[in-house]
C-alpha cells in the first residue's frame, strides 16, 4: 500500500528546503519561533494584567517570568519539531506517512507542553482538541468516510446549549466562570432555587408606595415640565404594562409580565452583542479610519454587525420564552425544562454560523461531563491527560498540516506560517502526493531551492531563484 511505503529522500529534499544543515535549520525555526512567540505573550500578559488590576509586585516579579515560560513553550513547541523531523529520518532511514507530521510533533509537543504553566495547559488542552476533531472530521469527509449533515454546527450546538442549561439548571450542575457566564446571559430569574444564594437571590416585587399610586399633576409651568411630566407618564405606564400582564406564578421575574421579560432579554444581549462586533470591527480598521473617514458609518452599519447581536438577542428571548411557556403548560417550574429550552434557543446559531463555537463548546461540555463523572466515581482519573491529550491532538493538526493542510483550519494555518516565518509553506509536498492524500494541492505552482550536492535523488533540481522563496 503506499500509504505504508517509504520514501528514501532526506531531510533537505522534504523539510528545510531553505538549507540543507539539520542544525541550522532547527536553529532558524527556533529563532522565528521564538521572535513571534514574545510579540505574542508580551501584550497578551500585559493586558491581562491590566484587566485584572494587578498590584505593583505582580509586574515586579511574575510578569516578565509568566512571559518568558509561555514563549518558552511556544519556542519548543516550533524549534523541537523540527528536531524530531530530522532524528526521525535518520532513525528510519527515509520517511512514512505519518513521520514527517504525527511522528515528529507528538514528542515535540509533548515535551513542549510541560514547558507551560499548569494553570493555562487545560484551556490549550481544550483548544487544541477542539481544533483535532475538526481536522479529523474533514479528513474523513475528504475520504467519504462520512458525509457531512446539512446544518450540521447548528444541530451540535443545540445539543450542546440544552445540556449546558439543564446543568445550569442542576443541583451542582455547573461551577465557576461557566456558572457565572451563563447567569450573565440568562439572568439570575433562572437560576434554580437551590443555587440562590444571598448574593443572588431575586427580589421579590416591592410594595408600591402611595404617593406612586397617584397621577402627578401636569405642570403649567412651560414646556420643560410638560415634557417631564410626559416623560413620567410613560415611564408609569411602560411600568404598569410590564408588572400588570401575565406571568404564572412559578416564574421569578417579579419585576415583568413573560412577555416583556423576554423582549427585554432580547433587547440587552442584542445591544450587547452589536457593540461587541462593533468594537471588534473598529479596533480592526482603526489606522484606516483615519486614512478613510467615510468608511466610519459602514463599520457601524453592517450587516455582520448584526449577526452577533441577533443571535445572543435570540438565544436568550427563545429560552426565556419557552422557560415560560413550559411553565404555564405543566404549572410547576421543573429542571427538565432546560433541556427542551436550550435545546431551541439553539436555533439562533442561524443567524451567525459557526463550526469553530459549536465544537469549542461541545469540547467544554465534554470536559465538564468527564469531571463529573471522576467525581461520581464513573470514571477513572487519568495523571497529565491534559499533557497526553494536548500532544496528541496537536501531533494531528501537524501531520494535516504537513500531508493535507486543505483539511486543517485556515486560521491555524496562518499561525503555523507566522511562527516559522513561512517555512512550513516551504516543505518539498509534491514529493509527500506519494502517499496519496494530495498534499501539493494548495502548493502546485511552489518547486523548492535545493542545494543538488546535498540531494539523494538526481531529479531534485533548482528550479527557482532564492529571491523568489519569502519567508514572512
Amino acid at each position: 500500500m503506499a500509504a505504508l511505503s517509504k520514501i528514501p529522500h532526506n531531510c533537505h529534499e522534504i523539510g528545510h528546503t531553505w538549507d540543507p544543515s539539520c542544525a541550522r535549520s532547527a536553529l532558524d525555526v527556533t529563532r522565528g519561533a521564538l521572535e513571534v512567540s514574545f510579540k505574542i505573550y508580551a501584550p497578551l500578559y500585559l493586558i491581562a494584567a491590566v484587566l485584572k488590576r494587578r498590584k505593583k509586585d505582580y509586574y515586579m516579579k511574575k510578569l516578565l517570568p509568566e512571559i518568558l515560560r509561555s514563549t518558552s513553550f511556544l519556542t519548543a513547541n516550533g524549534g523541537l519539531y523540527i528536531v524530531f523531523f530530522c532524528f526521525l529520518r535518520k532513525l528510519l532511514g527515509g520517511f512514512y506517512s505519518w513521520s514527517a507530521g504525527f511522528g515528529s510533533a507528538l514528542p515535540a509537543s509533548y515535551i513542549a507542553i510541560l514547558l507551560e504553566r499548569k494553570n493555562r495547559r487545560g484551556l490549550l488542552t481544550i483548544y487544541m482538541a477542539n481544533l483535532a476533531t475538526e481536522t479529523l472530521f474533514r479528513m474523513a469527509v475528504t475520504r467519504g468516510i462520512v458525509t457531512p449533515v446539512p446544518h450540521g454546527e447548528v444541530l451540535l450546538f443545540c445539543i450542546t446549549a440544552s445540556l449546558y442549561m439543564f446543568f445550569f439548571r442542576s443541583r451542582d450542575g455547573l461551577k465557576g466562570f461557566t456558572f457565572s457566564a451563563l447567569k450573565f446571559i440568562i439572568g439570575k430569574e433562572e437560576i434554580p432555587s437551590h443555587s440562590v444564594t444571598a448574593e443572588t437571590s431575586v427580589p421579590r416585587p416591592p410594595e408600591a408606595p402611595a404617593a406612586e399610586t397617584e397621577a402627578s399633576p401636569v405642570s403649567a409651568e412651560g414646556p420643560v415640565s410638560r415634557r417631564r411630566a410626559m416623560a413620567a407618564y410613560s415611564r408609569r405606564l411602560l411600568e404598569s404594562i410590564c408588572k400588570h400582564g401575565p406571568r404564572h406564578r412559578c416564574c421569578k421575574h417579579y419585576q415583568d409580565n413573560c412577555i416583556s421579560y423576554c423582549v427585554k432579554g432580547f433587547v440587552r444581549m442584542f445591544s450587547l452583542g452589536y457593540l461587541i462586533q462593533c468594537g471588534i470591527k473598529v479596533t480592526s480598521a482603526f489606522r484606516q479610519v483615519f486614512s478613510k473617514p467615510s468608511r466610519l458609518p459602514s463599520l457601524f452599519y453592517n450587516k455582520e454587525n448584526f449577526q452577533l447581536g441577533a443571535f445572543l438577542g435570540s438565544f436568550v428571548s427563545i429560552y426565556k420564552g419557552m422557560s415560560c411557556l413550559l411553565r404555564w403548560i405543566r404549572d410547576i417550574d421543573d429542571e427538565l425544562h432546560a433541556l427542551v429550552a436550550g435545546f431551541l434557543a439553539g436555533s439562533s446559531m442561524f443567524f451567525c454560523k459557526s463550526t469553530t463555537v459549536s465544537m469549542y463548546l461541545f469540547s467544554k461540555l465534554v470536559e465538564t461531563m468527564y469531571f463529573k463523572g471522576i467525581e461520581a466515581g464513573h470514571f477513572p482519573y487519568i495523571p497529565c491527560a491534559d499533557t497526553i491529550l494536548y500532544a496528541i491532538s496537536t501531533a494531528i493538526c501537524f501531520q494535516a498540516a504537513v500531508m493535507e493542510v486543505q483539511n486543517l483550519r485556515p486560521s491555524y494555518w496562518k499561525f503555523l506560517l507566522r511562527l516559522t516565518q513561512g517555512r512550513f509553506a516551504l516543505m518539498n509536498r509534491k514529493v509527500l502526493d506519494v502517499f496519496g492524500t494530495q498534499a501539493s494541492q494548495n502548493f502546485k505552482d511552489f518547486v523548492p531551492r535545493l542545494d543538488p550536492r546535498y540531494t539523494s535523488v538526481p531529479c531534485q533540481k533548482v528550479l527557482l531563484p532564492a529571491e523568489d522563496i519569502v519567508l514572512g
